[in-house]
């Protein structure tokens, strides 16, 4: 079973900055795509940003430019450079593996991830 343990997550002003890191117990085939994925109350689960195995990122369009997801294979790790950070960006942050693959790039719908982290909370006050 692949286990996934997210850190990183707190609080911080508007403006402000977090990095979110993801532990995958196993980096192969079966794991990617991988990619992060956000969850506020009452909304539907967000893809944020996607990466395949080349290295090929996929972002929503609500974090493009500020967000930027990076992986460290030799540490089986994946990252989530978080910057100027909103109020809207409060959520639970989730990372995933196992995505499906379509043309080369990842999907970034929930539906299509096989593993999943326990989640760490992102909070961003105004």
């Amino acid at each position: 079973q692949v286990q996934l343990v997210e850190s990183g997550g707190g609080s911080v002003q508007a403006g402000g900055s977090l990095r979110l890191s993801c532990t995958v117990s196993e980096y192969s085939d079966r794991t990617f795509c991988m990619g992060w994925f956000r969850q506020a109350p009452g909304k539907e689960r967000e893809g944020v940003a996607v990466i395949n195995s080349r290295g090929i990122t996929t972002y929503a369009d609500s974090v493009r430019g500020r967000f930027t997801i990076s992986q460290d294979n030799a540490k089986n790790t994946l990252y989530l450079q978080m910057n100027s950070l909103n109020p809207e960006d409060t959520a639970m942050y989730y990372c995933a593996a196992g995505g499906q693959l379509f043309g080369g790039y990842c999907s970034r719908s929930s539906s299509g991830y096989r593993y999943w982290g326990q989640g760490t909370q992102v909070t961003v006050s105004s």
